[in-house]
C-alpha cells in the first residue's frame, strides 16, 4: 500500500509498488500451496504465472484464466474458497486480495496472519485504513528495508 493508504494507482497494485516491495513480494509468493484472489483483481492484474494454483473468486470468469495454467475460477463465496483451497492445495494460503475481498476476510476472522508492505507513493485509489487493517492483530516484525515498511502482524 501506500503512505496514504492507497492500494492501487492508474488501475494497478503496481503504481504503489516499490523495487523493493516487488522482490519481496515475488521471492515470499513462493512458499505458498496456494493464491487466492479476487475477480476484480484478477481483471486488473497481470497473473499469467504464478508458482503455485492461483485461486480466482469471482461471479464472471476472467481472462487471467486463459493465460495462466495454475488458475482455476471459482464461484464461491471468501470462506467457502478458503475452505476447499485447504483442502485441494494445502494448509498454506496466500491471500492477494484487492481491499474488498481482503476486508471481507478480515471481518470474517479468517486471516491469520497479515503482511503489509508501505511504499512512499501517494495518490492513488482504493485506500485501506491501516490501522483498522491491523485491529485484533499484534505487530510482530516492523522494519524499514530502504523506502519500503515491512509489517508482519498475528491474529490475537
Amino acid at each position: 500500500m501506500g503512505q496514504d493508504g492507497s492500494t492501487s494507482k492508474d488501475g494497478s497494485s503496481a503504481g504503489v509498488s516499490t523495487n523493493t516491495d516487488r522482490e519481496r513480494f515475488l521471492k515470499r509468493r513462493r512458499e505458498f500451496d496456494c493464491i487466492i484472489i479476487g475477480g476484480n483483481t484478477a481483471r486488473a492484474e497481470r497473473y499469467a504465472i504464478t508458482p503455485c494454483p492461483l485461486v480466482v473468486i469471482s461471479r464472471h470468469k476472467s481472462n487471467v484464466l486463459l493465460t495462466n495454467p495454475n488458475a482455476v475460477w471459482w464461484n464461491l463465496d471468501p470462506e467457502e474458497a478458503l475452505t476447499k483451497a485447504k483442502r485441494e492445495f494445502g494448509p498454506d494460503i496466500l491471500i492477494e486480495a484487492g481491499p474488498s475481498l481482503l476486508l471481507e476476510y478480515l471481518k470474517a476472522g479468517l486471516v491469520d496472519q497479515l503482511e503489509i508492505s508501505i511504499t512512499p507513493i501517494t495518490g492513488g485509489e482504493h485506500l485501506i485504513d491501516l490501522n483498522e487493517a491491523l485491529r485484533g492483530f499484534e505487530i510482530t516484525e516492523d522494519k524499514q528495508v530502504e523506502d519500503t515498511r515491512f509489517v508482519t502482524a498475528k491474529k490475537r
